[in-house]
This record gives structure tokens, sequence and C-alpha cells, in this order.
């Protein structure tokens, strides 16, 4: 039976899509258009079974398949040339809410922002929050451990996530979907198959932790003269209000005034800082003001010369316009073909250093060369864009090393939240640990022998 004819046969016909209709539908490009492609078909299971029947086939006929959700990455994580994408949005049933437990079980199709509506309905909270939270779904945002914005309060995806349920390369389900806590039943499976970016196996559904929701947020816009000043105001909100600091979003003054002049409606709404920073908190105790004690803290910031300039949302409306202005950083960024997206970590005492090393480095590389930094200041996580002068590839090479190098030199880490696709394989194989790499390779080997699942990517 050849593969149009068996595909049609396990998902139905409405579900499979070739040529220019896969194209067509989304299923040929990633989200920054930096790769292209044209899958040999796009087929779209309907439940766990299906993906079951979908893997054994392909071991049967040595196809390699790539799993996509929402195809909001940025690295090259779903380019499928010359394989099967099997796409997971209709797996996008909710099996099972308990707000007693704060659980919620949700297939891998599931949207980001659904979820957050389901919680709000139960007075609950998924806190992971991101800007593709309207496209993103459960099984890309655990294959490629997610962070975002509240990662400084509630961690990343891994964190959120108690249980898997995952079809294998052979076909084979492992029901992991356990709500328990703790278990030390033997290896940690679930944190294996989290991250791996579908090179394991295709995650099908969760289990994930719920969270009180806040009754009131505090929310505000803090220019400061450095981020030695931004990390003493974060550690002083942090111990004043108990840890519940939800947000500490980085943006400087060159992305002000990008975001002034593309969005005008969205102008920092004081005189650009060197550090501009979004600070949110948020309380679940019913009648606290938490705007009164954050405002308290700022003004004693102010006085002791951390802060420079404050803003203080006094409405939801308030609330909205400065996330929008944060939220806006994928549209102000991605501007050029040629810009080189990085996205590193680093302990919070090192950003500074970092920035102090990479901005000569990068005039070195590249006179004419322009750079543009925002962040999650909160964990360190920082996304540096560099803005070459000239269309070469071998420039954008030369800075994306640079920036790694320089990231690693510092302790730091050269994937924070974007997972390692295609775009940073190169960067693997020269600064991770070798035994690390080897100990993934074996691992990659043991559970999908014929390299059919997501091939060519994160390993080196």
């Amino acid at each position: 039976m050849d593969m149009l004819a068996r595909l049609t046969e396990i998902v139905g016909p409405a579900h499979v899509m070739t040529g220019a209709a896969a194209i067509a539908a989304g299923f040929g490009r990633e989200w920054t258009g930096h790769y292209r492609w044209t899958p040999l078909a796009v087929v779209r299971p309907g439940c766990t079974a299906e993906v079951s029947a979908l893997m054994q086939w392909a071991d049967e006929t040595d196809t390699k398949v790539v799993p996509v959700g929402g195809n909001t990455g940025l690295n090259g994580g779903t380019f499928a040339e010359g394989a099967v994408m099997v796409s997971l949005s209709r797996l996008n049933r909710v099996r099972a809410l308990n707000p007693a437990a704060r659980t919620v079980v949700a297939e891998a199709g599931v949207v980001l922002e659904s979820l957050h509506d389901l919680a709000a309905a139960h007075d609950l909270a998924f806190p992971l929050s991101f800007g593709a939270k309207g496209s993103a779904m459960v099984g890309g945002f655990l294959s490629t451990n997610a962070g975002g914005s509240n990662v400084v309060r509630y961690g990343s995806a891994r964190a959120l996530c108690l249980g898997l349920e995952v079809v294998l390369a052979d076909g084979r389900i492992w029901n992991g979907l356990s709500d328990l806590h703790k278990d030390n039943t033997g290896y940690d499976l679930r944190d294996l198959m989290i991250g791996a970016e579908g090179t394991l196996g295709i995650i099908t559904a969760a289990v994930l932790k719920l969270t009180p929701a806040p009754k009131a947020y505090a929310t505000a816009l803090i220019g400061l003269p450095s981020l030695g000043a931004a990390l003493g105001v974060l550690n002083a909100v942090q111990m004043g209000s108990g840890g519940a600091v939800e947000a500490f979003e980085y943006m400087p003054d060159s992305y002000m005034e990008r975001l002034g002049r593309a969005k005008p409606a969205l102008a920092c709404p004081f005189a650009p800082q060197p550090v501009n920073v979004l600070i949110e908190t948020a309380t679940t105790v019913p009648g606290a003001d938490p705007v009164a004690q954050l405002e308290a803290a700022l003004f004693e910031a102010m006085e002791q010369g951390q802060v420079t300039e404050a803003v203080v949302a006094h409405s939801t409306a308030q609330r909205r316009k400065l996330w929008e202005m944060r939220e806006s950083a994928a549209e102000i960024t991605f501007t050029t073909p040629d810009i080189v997206d990085c996205d590193i970590a680093l302990p919070l005492d090192r950003l500074q250093p970092f920035l102090d090393r990479m901005t000569p480095r990068l005039a070195a590389l590249d006179p004419q060369a322009e750079e543009l930094v925002i962040g999650h200041l909160g964990d360190g996580n920082l996304h540096y864009t560099a803005y070459p002068s000239r269309s070469e590839a071998a420039l954008g090479q030369a800075i994306r090393a640079a920036v790694n190098e320089e990231a690693m030199a510092l302790g730091g880490s050269f994937s924070a939240e974007h997972g390692v696709g295609l775009s940073k394989r190169a960067t693997m194989a020269a600064h991770k640990d070798p035994v690390a790499v080897q100990m993934m390779a074996a691992i990659k080997g043991a559970l999908d022998p014929k390299g059919l699942l997501n091939p060519g990517k994160v390993l080196p």
C-alpha cells in the first residue's frame, strides 16, 4: 500500500495534506521564515491510538517523522524536508480537571491560552505565559521546555508538569500520566522527554500543575541606571513581598527607541533610561494591596538612587498596555531576514559583564552592526539580537559564535528557552560537554535506533 493510502487509512482522508496544500496551511516554513521545506505529507491524527499507528507505520517503512504543535519555534526544530509531519492540533481535548488537586490533564494540541481561560474559570491559573500563547500548544511548549515571563516565580514548563503520555519511535505508548508530586521509582522519564524537541518520543498528553489565581496584580515600568541597580531592586522587592515577583522583564533604551518608532502608541512614558524593567508582583490574598506595597518599595529605591523613573499601572488597561510594550518584542526584533538572534542564559550577576564584553566584540566583527537586547531579567535569560551591516553567512556565523563564546565563558548557556533545533547544533558540538553529548546520543540510540523522530535536530 503506498504512503498516502496508508496515511489516509490511519487518520482519514480529511486529515492528510501534501504539496501546495501543506505549504498553504503553514507546514512548509518556520515562524521566522529562516527555514523552509516541503514535507512528504502532513497528517493530523485525532487520538493517541492514531499517533501510535502512524509511528508503527513509520517504523515499518523507515519513514522520518517530525512532530509539530503550533509551529512557533525559532531554531528550525520543525524542519521536515523529506519527512512526514505529524500535527498534534486535533489532540485538543482536556481529559480531566481536578480543582481540588490543582491539576489538569491536557492533550498535546491544547493551546496555551485555552489553558489560561480554563484555569481562570475555576479561580486557578496555569502560570506559563509568553508572546505566542495564542498559538503555542502543550506538546510544543513541553518539548522545548518553554520559559516566558513568569519563570522567576513559577519555573519553566518542566516545573509545571507532573506526568506525560508519549508515543515512542516504534509506536509503543508510554503511559506516564501520573499526578504524583513525588515518585522515586527509577529514572525520571518525564524530564527526559521534556525539552527533547520530539527526538525521543511524541508527547500526546500531559498532567499539568495549576496554581491559585492571583487576586490582584501590581505592575510598573521602571527606569534604572544599570543592570546592577536592577538586580538590587529585584532582590529588595522579592524580600519585601515574600517572593511575589512574577515578572522582571528587561527593555533597554535601544529597544524602547525601536518600539517608539514602530508603535508610537506604545512609546515609553518617560525618557528611556539605560535599563527599563517591567516588574509585576501578584497576591492571592483577598483584600491585599500589592500596588501600595510595590509603590513603597519603588519609592525607597528611588531615594537610594537605584530607580530614576517609575510608572505604576492603576487600571487593567494600563497594565495591559505595559505588557503590550514587552510582548511586541518579536515583532520589533524580527524586522530583517539577516538578523542573528541568540537566546542565552547567564547567572544574574553576570549580565552586565556579558554586555560589556559582547558590545565591543560585535563592533570588532562589524563596525556598522547594531545590537538589540531584551530578556527575562529575573531568571537571567537574554535575547541578544545582532543586525549585521551586510548579508554574509560567514559574518552571521561569526557573530553567533562570539555571543555563545562570551556567554559560556561567564558560566552561561547558549540555549535558555528556545531549544536547539537545527540552528544551534554546531554550538552544541563546540560548547556542550562531550560526555553529555555522548550520553544524549546513547539515549537517542536506545529509544530511536533508526533515527526516525525529528531527525537531524538537537544532537551535533
